[in-house]
């Protein structure tokens, strides 16, 4: 599901069952990230969708990257291995005005 900056933010805050996942290069990530999330590179192939296969297909997944792309992509993989709940932070990082962590 795509959302918003504004709809993705409130709904991560009111979800104790959230994982924040960002899709992007080693390199990006090392730019700065949303805080607590973990990074699953989509560019790694067979090898995101084994790292994937292993999360909690349970919990609630937002999802980002660089400008949305990749984190749509990523949903759509993430709904065809059963996960229900992935969300598409619409024009990622690039647009990001919340806080910004050092990983």
């Amino acid at each position: 599901m795509n959302l918003s900056q504004e709809e993705w933010v409130t709904r991560l805050e009111l979800d104790n069952n959230a994982v924040i996942l960002d899709v992007r290069t080693e390199d990006e990530w090392q730019e700065g990230i949303i805080e607590s999330a973990i990074n699953i590179d989509i560019y790694k192939g067979q090898g995101f969708i084994y790292e994937v296969e292993a999360l909690d297909k349970n919990k609630n997944y937002y999802v980002y990257c660089k400008a949305g792309g990749r984190s749509q992509q990523a949903c759509t993989i993430m709904n065809q291995l059963g996960f229900e709940n992935t969300y598409n932070l619409v024009g990622g990082m690039m647009n990001w005005q919340g806080k910004v962590a050092i990983p």
